[in-house]
């Protein structure tokens, strides 16, 4: 029998197991996505699959039940060790609504459909992935059932849950709803001014791969990206992975165009401040785990589209791009190259698209994934219903699927109640900028002389050193003193791009 006191205490050590298979599991599926060769694909899915099942059979052994029912009357934890415990029974609870074997078919099902869809992107064949994806998405449907009767959720709010602890379509909905009332005028406006004016110049390329991996180093440097820490490499879509110890940042380089890669890297470096600011004594925790996706992809988009497309910003990195690509003349000036930074236009690929016209790429994600785990469209319909998607919201059509519903790995990694988080992130973003340079003027001057130690130390003390001690809500409350609100976002998108 286990002392009354201890309860807490075991359940420490039991999570701190977790936690290291958890990062073993994160470094293995970093080099699936960027090193490993084709042939090892099978054994890999194996080694991620065993690895899973180790770590939910410890999450969901009888074990940790009883622990998380007697440390629930104990009464000598201070507020991090009670928040901590709170988030140990969270995904105690999203466990054990799913069967152990269930899990393991899971894995091995996103596994496979993942590397087929590198192979469908590239060919640009849906079909030759749907046999895959329509197995991910039958087990999705199984996993999401099971949390939806645990939780008391709908079955979509029971995977967004995942992704966001406490996140509801009903709020998601009113948010979004906010932004559809705004967003159209908004981007006819911008491409309508920007229309009138001289267009930005192009800095004239090629643009080698070692000088874009050589200006996307030194500007995470002066981010504060810590080598010791982490690397940079290459993979099909970019992402940041690994553990915060060890962060592995990806993008990919095109030599015809520098910027594509550059802002890439600037977004994924956002992950990793964030990661790297993570409490150190809580890192093997629940409690010290970053507070959900829209925390983390505001954190990004804060680093890249708030700070990295500034004016301020430009003053700074305009001297350095110009030495790393041996540019000249006026294309590399700074007023240029923020211009180019914030061109609005409407296009296919989310991951490149600009801050206006973003929103629009993850409501039509967010429409077609609710539909499909609902059973209301086929994926065979998926390809169809993406394109009148983009017509309706953007006003283009893709011109293949690689540019259309195979772009993005989430779906085929089995990444289901993602996508919202994005746009949730890009909101928060602009709402913790603006409460950080209120807070401290010297934030945007000290942008042109290339120091971010000003923003950093406060997203260190108001956002990364909070970890998840604390909601989404209370976070982003104590930080701006008031809950996520459309009205910032919008003021920051008219001020920048309408001058108003």
């Amino acid at each position: 029998m286990v002392p009354s006191m201890a309860y807490y205490e075991n359940l420490e050590t039991r999570f701190r197991q977790l936690g290291i298979l958890n990062e073993a599991t994160a470094i293995l599926g970093w080099d699936a996505a960027t090193l490993m060769p084709e042939g090892a694909a099978g054994s890999r899915a194996e080694q991620l699959a065993v690895l899973r099942r180790m770590s939910h059979d410890i999450l969901t052994g009888p074990e940790t039940g009883d622990l998380l029912e007697g440390a629930a009357s104990q009464r000598d934890l201070d507020l991090w060790r009670q928040a901590n415990l709170r988030e140990m029974r969270r995904l105690w609870v999203h466990a054990t609504a799913v069967p152990g074997d269930l899990v393991e078919a899971f894995s091995r099902a996103c596994s496979a459909c993942e590397m087929k869809w590198r192979e469908a992107r590239a060919a640009s064949d849906f079909p030759s992935v749907l046999p895959d994806l329509q197995e991910v998405l039958s087990l999705v449907r199984e996993v999401a059932a099971a949390k939806s009767d645990r939780l008391g959720v709908s079955p979509y709010d029971a995977l967004l849950d995942e992704y966001e602890p406490g996140g509801r379509t009903a709020a998601i909905d009113v948010l979004f709803a906010e932004l559809a009332t705004f967003l159209p005028g908004l981007i006819e406006a911008v491409i309508a001014r920007q229309a009138a004016l001289p267009p930005p110049a192009e800095p004239e390329g090629p643009f080698p791969v070692e000088a874009q991996r050589a200006a996307g180093i030194a500007l995470m440097t002066q981010l504060g990206f810590d080598f010791n820490h982490g690397r940079l490499d290459v993979s099909r879509h970019p992402f940041c992975g690994g553990t915060p110890d060890d962060v592995r940042i990806t993008t990919r380089y095109d030599e015809a165009d520098f910027g594509r890669a550059l802002m890439g890297v600037l977004h994924e470096t956002g992950h990793a401040l964030y990661e790297r600011g993570l409490p150190a004594e809580w890192r093997l925790q629940p409690v010290g785990h970053a507070r959900g996706m829209s925390l983390h992809e505001s954190q990004s988009l804060l680093i890249e589209m708030q700070a990295c497309r500034s004016p301020e910003f430009a003053t700074f990195s305009a001297p350095l791009l110009r030495r790393t690509f041996g540019g000249s003349g006026p294309a590399w000036e700074p007023q240029n190259l923020h211009k180019l930074a914030t061109v609005v236009k409407r296009s296919f690929i989310r991951v490149d698209a600009d801050e206006v016209t973003y929103p629009a790429h993850v409501i039509l994600r967010y429409r077609l994934e609710r539909a499909m785990i609902a059973g209301d469209l086929a994926l065979a319909d998926l390809p169809g219903a993406w394109n009148d998607g983009m017509r309706e919201l953007l006003g283009v059509a893709p011109p293949d699927d690689r540019h259309g519903c195979l772009q993005d790995i989430h779906w085929y990694d089995g990444a289901w109640g993602y996508f919202p988080t994005y746009t949730l992130g890009a909101m928060t973003a602009a709402q913790l900028f603006d409460a950080a340079t209120r807070a401290d003027p010297a934030i945007r001057p000290s942008l042109a002389e290339g120091n971010f130690a000003p923003l950093l130390a406060w997203l260190r003390t108001n956002v990364h050193g909070k970890a998840s001690s604390l909601s989404t809500d209370e976070i982003i409350r104590d930080a701006t003193g008031r809950s996520l609100d459309a009205k910032v976002f919008e003021a920051h998108l008219r001020r920048r791009y309408l001058g108003g």
